[in-house]
């Protein structure tokens, strides 16, 4: 976990997104989907504590700020699934949206003709509310904003500080409704203590890559971890299944 946690920062500072969807798989190897996502929110926040001082001057707060108001009205529902959802289901779902994830990037990124989405304030908030959803249920908040982004052509330097912004608020919302709905044992608390040096660490290291690190490196290096995980995701949920 302490592996995969400073690997996962170092992806996360120097693309923006990545840490849960490359974590909370690997993760899963040794919790249940409760406490792994919930050690993966723990950590993802101090993860921002140290690169996202560093990218203030880049962050589109009007964005910042419709993206959050969705995520608000989304995250009730996702906890409220959460509570009855199957692992084996979360498994699995979280295996088919890093796919998914994986496909747009290369249909935005290679093709002849890039999909483009307009940006409108609707779009930006239902993109947080789908984001909202997908974190209290499946701990990854990145996969809708970051494919809602894509399609915009936005900046990558405002995506990649934008979003390190909202993965941070929305974690802290997150963490803050399992502490009140769910809670967090002690137990938790203190795996996440342990991990926090290695996020550090690779936080560091990344945000000084993603600096230096081309927008078409940056996205072979995503979709590399993105289809591994996901193909490993999907496999083990349905071995799962049918043991």
């Amino acid at each position: 976990m302490a592996a995969t946690s400073f690997v996962a920062a170092i992806l996360q500072a120097a693309n923006g997104f990545g840490f849960a969807v490359l974590a909370v798989p690997l993760f899963l190897l040794f919790a249940e989907p409760g406490p792994a996502i919930q050690i993966v929110i723990i950590v993802t926040l101090a993860l921002s504590a140290v690169v996202l001082p560093g990218m203030r001057s880049a962050i589109d707060r009007p964005l910042l700020l419709r993206m959050g108001i969705g995520a608000a009205a989304g995250l009730p529902l996702g906890l409220v699934a959460f509570g009855y959802a199957d692992p084996v289901a979360v498994r699995a779902v979280i295996g088919v949206i890093i796919l998914a994830f994986a496909a747009v990037i290369v249909a935005v990124r290679w093709r002849r003709q890039p999909i483009l989405l307009a940006m409108r304030p609707s779009r930006d908030i239902a993109s947080g509310i789908v984001s909202g959803i997908a974190t209290a249920l499946t701990g990854m908040s990145g996969p809708p904003v970051l494919i809602y982004l894509m399609l915009a052509s936005a900046p990558p330097r405002i995506v990649r500080a934008t979003l390190f912004a909202f993965f941070a608020a929305c974690y802290a919302a997150t963490l803050a409704a399992n502490m009140a709905m769910i809670g967090v044992p002690g137990a938790i608390w203190l795996i996440a203590a342990s991990l926090v040096p290695f996020v550090w660490i690779g936080g560091l290291i990344g945000r000084r890559l993603g600096d230096r690190l081309g927008v078409e490196a940056a996205t072979v290096l995503a979709l590399v971890v993105l289809v591994g995980t996901g193909l490993y995701t999907v496999a083990a949920a349905v071995r799962l299944a049918l043991s």
